[in-house]
């Protein structure tokens, strides 16, 4: 049996970031580094071994910016709705929610200008369907997302995975000719990232979150 490094792999799971304000705009993310990190991706699991997946890559300006300003405008309607948002005073996630908020506005306002923008696809609608394949089919894409997300991590390219433009996924599929019968579930916005590394963020206790036969019920 192979053993892993689990000092190493732990890292990479526990430092794969949102990146957003150390995005590196001015450097360009080589087609094939993409590549390689999508054929990882598709390494993932997938329901019934469908393989639906597909990923748009966007590197020329026009598309970007096009897909850009469908996210701003999806961004406006989320400020709204975190707006209304109540959260205990003291919880931890009121505590990060500022510095949220000003790394979200610093993409919102330059994420035209990323190198890199990238829009996983499945293939299917689950909207009218029952929950059962509504879960199969995201758990089908995201599985994969998350694995490219790490293999960019792996090689020093940060990644943010966004979902504002949805708001206006007919839109968004007008202008990257999705076909009818096929779903768009993010936009990743990718560069390479400014500094040397990454830290684990601070997160909610896995105690209080981690139920054990039954909900609420403790180890």
């Amino acid at each position: 049996m192979t053993t892993m490094d689990l000092d190493t792999v732990d890292h990479l799971l526990t430092t794969t970031r949102a990146v957003r304000k150390r995005l590196d705009l001015t450097r360009p993310v080589e087609p094939a580094v993409i590549e390689r990190c999508i054929e990882i991706a598709l390494q993932a699991p997938t329901g019934s071994n469908a393989q639906g997946w597909h990923f748009i890559v966007l590197t020329e300006p026009e598309p970007r910016a096009r897909i850009a300003e469908l996210y701003r405008r999806g961004a406006e309607l989320l400020m709204q709705r975190y707006a209304e948002m109540q959260l205990p005073e003291g919880d931890l996630r009121a505590q990060q929610f500022p510095r949220m908020v000003e790394s979200g506005a610093h993409l919102l306002q330059h994420l035209h200008e990323v190198p890199v923008l990238l829009v996983p696809c499945i293939e299917g609608r689950p909207q009218t369907e029952a929950l059962v394949w509504q879960a199969t089919l995201y758990g089908s894409i995201f599985p994969a997302t998350w694995s490219l997300m790490l293999a960019l991590r792996a090689r020093g390219v940060g990644s943010c995975l966004t979902t504002d433009h949805l708001f206006f996924e007919r839109e968004a599929a007008e202008i990257l000719g999705v076909p009818e019968n096929v779903t768009q579930v993010a936009l990743l916005a990718i560069a390479y990232f400014t500094g040397a590394d990454f830290k684990p963020a601070k997160r909610l206790a896995a105690r209080d979150l981690t139920h054990w036969n039954r909900w609420g019920t403790p180890r």
